[in-house]
């Protein structure tokens, strides 16, 4: 079979400077001129000017405009670029053309990428307010959960482009997943609303040529002097929305623009993380940065005590942002899903890619400190409700809030696992949890091992009445060992439509 030839590009003076401005799809109606910003129509084979675009901040991806790549045996170009911002964040949407004349999006998600493209709807669309965070809804014979639903506004675009909301007018966006991966996002901007289909991808999988490079980049991070104390601040990743003052630990909201427009919280008992931040470590065969921390208080709906536990951000290029998480009874690594599991009418257990979790704990949750970068706005106080379900040593988690609700996957690992990664071996010690026990041998243990397991129950049960006086908003204590099943997402850790 013949390889389907390149559709023609097209190309036309820029109304506003001149310039050359290219169209390389047949579905682009739009483009903005990479000389003077203009934003500029196609009308026949004319170009008329609407405007001038905002510029486009630097980010840290290494996707760029004609990188190229193949996906599913179909080459593309990246031609476009937009990115909107909503309350909590914000996300940015590749535009993607193929060989083949059709078109698609690369678009950011929970620090995933997700690859989509359009979908028609076999009925009329509800409207956004009838679709409930958390509510189930069935689209072309496919039933999603509700999982974001919130007014998103478009903040600048560059390239080529199949669509151009009007600049900074809000409109309804919702997000859908099911149980298979999907997700379905409806775009409330035009009408009739816009529907698209997609699934998670990895940038390593996509043969991607004309990357930015890491040597080239230029790195131009933001400084500014912190409003609180006057301490110099850096930030590092351009897509990030708080960041943490290094003097005096204040969070520092970096949504409403530099200078005096930044918001700030003080924050008292500072935690200091296990794990220094900015260090390199290698797990699960790839290399991450850690770039943030946060401290978390969980609840049990109806009971005093309160358990606490730490999650570490972290970021690689090529495969975006996951989380360690140290909590009571171990370490884990873990990410939020593109899809949604479904979850039994009592909430007892989760299916998820056919693996079925049973529930382990239900409460509520509080962020309690933080530090570092978030690609999403953190605030301490934000509070969700989390459920954790596990099956052996996976654990899947749901965390919700009003407008979000995000579950999360991943697995338990062991601490040497953790204090080797990021050459900690000296400190071990301090990162060893519960799953260093001493039937952690299984069918080898002997009697010696039974006789230590005796003086250790002894041991413990001496101490327990010392633990009362353990603070678990800096320590992972509790008197019963309740664990957090590495939840994170919605407002307190890393959700975000896109």
């Amino acid at each position: 079979m013949a390889e389907p030839a390149a559709q023609r590009s097209y190309r036309a003076p820029c109304p506003g400077c001149g310039a050359p401005v290219d169209f390389r799809s047949a579905q682009s109606t739009h483009a903005v001129c990479g000389f003077c910003r203009s934003t500029v129509v196609r009308e026949g084979d004319h170009l008329a000017r609407l405007g001038k675009m905002a510029d486009v901040f630097t980010d840290f991806s290494p996707l760029q405009l004609l990188a190229s790549g193949q996906l599913a045996g179909r080459g593309f170009t990246v031609v476009g670029r937009l990115l909107y911002r909503y309350e909590g964040g914000s996300w940015t949407e590749w535009q993607l053309a193929f060989d083949d004349g059709g078109t698609g999006t690369l678009s950011e998600d929970n620090g995933a990428f997700v690859f989509s493209e359009a979908m028609s709807a076999q009925r009329e669309l509800p409207d956004d307010e009838h679709l409930r965070v958390g509510a189930q809804t069935a689209l072309n014979g496919v039933t999603y959960t509700v999982a974001f639903n919130q007014p998103v506004a478009l903040a600048t675009a560059e390239g080529e482009l199949s669509h151009l909301p009007p600049i900074g007018q809000p409109f309804a966006m919702v997000e859908l997943r099911g149980t298979g991966g999907e997700v379905c996002s409806l775009d409330f901007g035009p009408q009739p609303p816009s529907l698209s289909l997609g699934r998670e991808v990895r940038l390593d999988e996509l043969s991607l040529k004309g990357l930015r490079s890491e040597s080239t980049r230029d790195d131009t991070g933001r400084h500014f002097n912190c409003p609180h104390c006057g301490a110099p601040v850096d930030v590092a990743l351009a897509q990030s929305q708080s960041v943490t003052c290094g003097a005096c630990n204040s969070i520092i909201d970096l949504g409403a623009g530099l200078g005096q427009e930044l918001l700030k919280a003080a924050q008292d008992e500072p935690v200091r993380p296990l794990i220094p931040l900015g260090s390199s470590g290698q797990l699960q065969g790839v290399r991450w940065q850690v770039v943030g921390f946060q401290h978390r208080m969980g609840q049990a709906p109806g009971e005093d005590e309160q358990f606490g536990w730490s999650e570490y951000l972290l970021f690689n290029r090529q495969r975006g942002f996951c989380f360690l998480v140290d909590a009571e009874d171990g370490w884990s690594v873990v990410k939020p899903t593109t899809g949604a599991p479904s979850m039994t009418g009592n909430g007892q257990s989760a299916s998820y890619l056919g693996t079925r979790y049973a529930l382990q704990y239900s409460y509520n949750a509080e962020t309690t400190y933080v530090a570092g970068e978030f690609y999403w706005k953190v605030e301490r106080g934000q509070k969700s409700f989390n459920r954790d379900f596990a099956h052996g040593s996976s654990l899947l988690s749901l965390e919700q809030t009003r407008d979000e609700l995000t579950w999360s996957s991943g697995s338990r690992i062991d601490s040497g696992t953790v204090a080797k990664a990021f050459g900690l071996e000296a400190q071990k010690d301090l990162l060893q949890r519960t799953d260093a026990s001493p039937l952690s041998q299984g069918a080898g243990a002997n009697v010696r091992t039974i006789v230590i397991v005796v003086v250790m129950l002894i041991l413990l049960a001496v101490m327990l009445p010392r633990c009362s006086s353990c603070d678990p908003k800096v320590e992972n204590c509790s008197n019963s060992y309740r664990s957090s099943g590495g939840s994170f997402g919605g407002w307190s850790g890393g959700g975000g439509h896109k």
